[in-house]
């Protein structure tokens, strides 16, 4: 199988390490990845500088591609201009869960979206924060379920988002099918002054997302399963759309 690898935390993270050292003994990769951590950039592309590709050996003389740009630059110079053509894209692994409305931020999850509207089945894979992140274990998995992944026969502009507790993962209850939960992230802004006295501010997230309902990606984790999520590219409403034809039309 041909695998397209890339993330948001940059080609020397150790979650791409970790899925390259696993996925390699059986399958033909590719990595193309940002050169340095480009996390929570969303689906943004590198458009007021130039973008560059440098060959680099990631890890054992296994070869990648780090990219001076997003991840969804990532993919689009892997597949038009490195001509590399995968049956399937992983995003990941991920430090750092990526659910609820963190989905329309993570640069992560924005890798696979752009490989799934080039029609390529892709999933985006992320580990919870914690002490204990076992990047192997969840590199295992995925190596054991990517077979199966390409058998649901994943539709046009879908993506598979895969969140994984912390801890050992011989501690996960199990695999969940999940809705992706929306509810407002627990943020807020630390106010703090510069050298010159200047007010400047500091992202931060005070506690964690609430859990609403209980068939939800942030449920499933809470209760130590992994969550797996169809998240669709296209974001129209369409309950919405037959009212308004309705109503305006």
């Amino acid at each position: 199988m041909k695998i397209l690898l890339t993330n948001d935390d940059g080609i020397y993270a150790p979650g791409i390490k970790a899925l390259y050292k696993e996925l390699h003994k059986k399958h033909d990769l590719n990595v193309v990845a940002p050169d340095i951590e480009k996390s929570a950039v969303g689906h943004g592309l590198t458009i007021l500088s130039p973008l560059r590709i440098k060959k680099i050996n990631l890890v054992d003389n296994l070869i990648g591609y780090a990219v001076s740009g997003n991840p969804a630059d990532c993919v689009k110079l892997a597949i038009k201009e490195l001509d590399i053509q995968p049956d399937i894209a992983v995003s990941g692994i991920n430090r750092g869960s990526n659910m609820s409305i963190d989905i329309n931020y993570s640069g992560t999850v924005a890798a696979a979206k752009e490989a799934a509207l080039f029609g390529i089945p892709a999933i985006a894979v992320s580990i919870v924060m914690g002490r204990n992140m076992d990047y192997e274990g969840c590199a295992e998995f995925i190596e054991k379920y990517i077979s199966k992944f390409l058998e649901i026969k994943i539709p046009f502009g879908t993506l598979l988002n895969i969140n994984i507790p912390s801890g050992p993962f011989t501690n996960n209850k199990g695999i969940k099918i999940t809705r992706q939960e929306v509810v407002h992230s627990n943020d807020s802004f630390d106010k703090r002054k510069d050298t010159f006295n200047r007010d400047y501010y500091w992202y931060s997230r005070r506690s964690e997302t609430q859990i609403i309902h209980n068939d939800t990606d942030i449920a499933a984790l809470k209760e130590n399963y992994i969550s797996v999520t169809p998240v669709k590219c296209d974001m129209t409403d369409y309950s919405l759309l037959e009212m308004l034809k309705a109503k305006i039309s």
